[in-house]
């Protein structure tokens, strides 16, 4: 089927409206770049969100669920996870994951640049935190973060524009406990505004950030960049499911096929291809655009395009309090983080380490559901009504991120069988815990029983690993200065395609430790920014 030539002519054509995307397309329009932009999914307001509504979280159950094979939404496609333990989590729409996700704005510590050189394990990432500071302070200023300066976890007191959310009553219970044991906690940063900030409101509290903020409030990049974008005069094509991307004689990409609303196929032509579509969706893509020149996919002459997948396997451990806590009160980001598991000491028995977060429980539906493995008559019948008695409002959660090392054996590759709904291949998950975080899972959960049990909770659920966790898709298109054993070099220019960039959680060397969406934006801000400083530079030779 021949592809309907589109009448923009684009200097750069992004993939993806979400957080690294959004970060792309403001940088360029602005800096007199010709931006266009396909996204699959579409444009949503606050009034479109379930909170705040009597249904929110039933809807947060099906159509607003984080995971695309629950959610079957036009936009979306399944993804085969039949061989992973967690459940990848995105969303498909302007503004991309960040759409769903809790607002943690958490920056990397030095430490994560530097994994191979201080532990012997992974690599080191080919800049530092300070290459990158500059780009975190930017992005936290533009996106109006709420924080309190000064966390000694870090190096650096940088600053935020606005004052820390209230950690509320469980947060102040939780730091108790954390001042017993005297391990480092602080209130916690979000990217929700504590104040009006710009073209938002200030944070309601509703308590379903997860499900999309009914307020405008959350730092979602349809607000935060989007808008801006567009009046810059990037053009942002929705409907558009890109099927692969082409190349000409020279294998250089010459932009991408895409089907629209109708089912019809068309070609947007670019000078330079950014691919902002996360960790999935990138290399399913670029697994999908063989030719001549790429038999085994694009960009992928080190074989490594869809490996070392990395997850960040995530714990709950949750306490119950005699005094009500007021835990269904939002935000649903975090009221506090601690870092003091978070550098590796090799007497625990593993390398690096994991953040945690402390957060609130939700509505009366929250304490119906289960984990897989567990028994569901315990949340129904006379049971529910004691539960409900017993937890509502008293419950909260010190939630654990592990960082996850890359190991070549997790990956996505393309099903061999199954399809989306336009007939494209989709992505299969191979993904199994390591042993270096199993037992850091273990070590971590059993100190999260200590915190909750020191603030006086009467009891505690720990869950190991939750399954509908898999938000922080990383590494399978990792930067690097070697096009051995890389995909894309500091700047997330592909080694074998010079007008090709990748921008997303794919580009991670190491995981961290922490929520990746800060490093995401940042690392797509200097990625751009020496684009656009480099814009003569950009040949289509290979």
């Amino acid at each position: 089927m021949n592809a309907q030539q589109d009448h923009r002519d684009a200097d750069v054509l992004i993939v993806g409206a979400g957080a690294s995307g959004g970060v792309a397309a403001l940088e360029l329009a602005t800096r007199g770049f010709r931006v266009v932009c396909l996204e699959q999914g579409d444009w949503a307001l606050p009034d479109d969100f379930p909170g705040g509504k009597p249904q929110w979280e039933l809807a947060r159950l099906k159509q607003w669920n984080p995971s695309p094979n629950m959610r079957e939404a036009a936009s979306d496609y399944p993804i085969d996870v039949t061989e992973s333990p967690i459940e990848p989590l995105m969303f498909n729409g302007v503004g991309g994951s960040t759409i769903l996700f809790s607002g943690h704005w958490v920056r990397a510590l030095p430490s994560d640049f530097r994994v191979r050189t201080l532990d012997g394990v992974a690599d080191d990432w080919p800049f530092t935190y300070e290459d990158l500071r500059p780009f975190y302070d930017e992005v936290t200023h533009h996106i109006g973060a709420s924080g309190l300066e000064g966390d000694p976890a870090y190096p650096d007191a940088h600053t935020f524009p606005l004052p820390p959310l209230p950690i509320g009553k469980y947060g102040l219970a939780g730091a108790k406990g954390m001042d017993k044991l005297g391990w480092h906690w602080w209130p916690a940063p979000n990217a929700i505004a504590s104040r009006k900030f710009k073209n938002r409101p200030a944070c309601m509290r509703y308590g379903a950030c997860e499900s999309g903020c009914p307020t405008g409030a959350k730092a979602s990049t349809d607000f935060t960049h989007w808008r801006e974008a567009i009046a810059a005069g990037a053009v942002l094509v929705t409907g558009a499911r890109v099927r692969r991307l082409t190349v000409d004689n020279r294998g250089a990409v010459t932009g991408a096929e895409y089907l629209d609303r109708d089912g019809t196929l068309r070609h947007q032509a670019a000078g330079v291809t950014v691919l902002a579509a996360n960790g999935i969706g990138t290399p399913r893509l670029l697994l999908n655009s063989t030719s001549a020149h790429f038999p085994d996919g694009l960009a992928n002459s080190s074989g490594l395009v869809g490996k070392r997948l990395m997850i960040h396997p995530y714990a709950s451990v949750y306490g119950t309090y005699e005094d009500e806590l007021e835990t269904w009160l939002g935000p649903t980001g975090q009221a506090l983080q601690s870092m003091q598991f978070y550098e590796t000491d090799t007497d625990r028995g593993f390398v690096r380490g994991a953040k945690w977060n402390l957060m609130p429980t939700g509505g009366p539906l929250t304490h119906t559901l289960w984990e897989p493995g567990q028994d569901w008559r315990e949340a129904f019948g006379p049971a529910f009504h004691s539960r409900l008695r017993s937890t509502f409002g008293r419950y909260t959660e010190w939630g654990i991120t592990t960082e996850d090392l890359p190991e070549e054996h997790n990956e996505v590759v393309l099903d061999p069988a199954a399809t989306d709904s336009d007939g494209i291949p989709v992505p299969k998950i191979r993904y199994t815990i390591g042993e270096n975080t199993e037992r850091m899972l273990k070590f971590h959960v059993d100190r999260a029983t200590e915190a909750h049990l020191a603030a006086g909770a009467t009891a505690v659920h720990p869950i190991p690993v939750v399954r509908d966790s898999g938000w922080h898709l990383l590494g399978t298109a990792r930067m690097g200065t070697d096009p051995a054993t890389s995909v894309v070099d500091e700047y997330g220019r592909a080694h074998d395609v010079p007008n090709l960039f990748i921008i997303d959680g794919s580009v991670f060397v190491t995981s961290t430790g922490v929520n990746p969406t800060a490093t995401i934006m940042a690392v797509a801000l200097r990625a751009m920014r020496h684009l656009a400083d480099n814009r003569h530079d950009q040949t289509t030779s290979r």
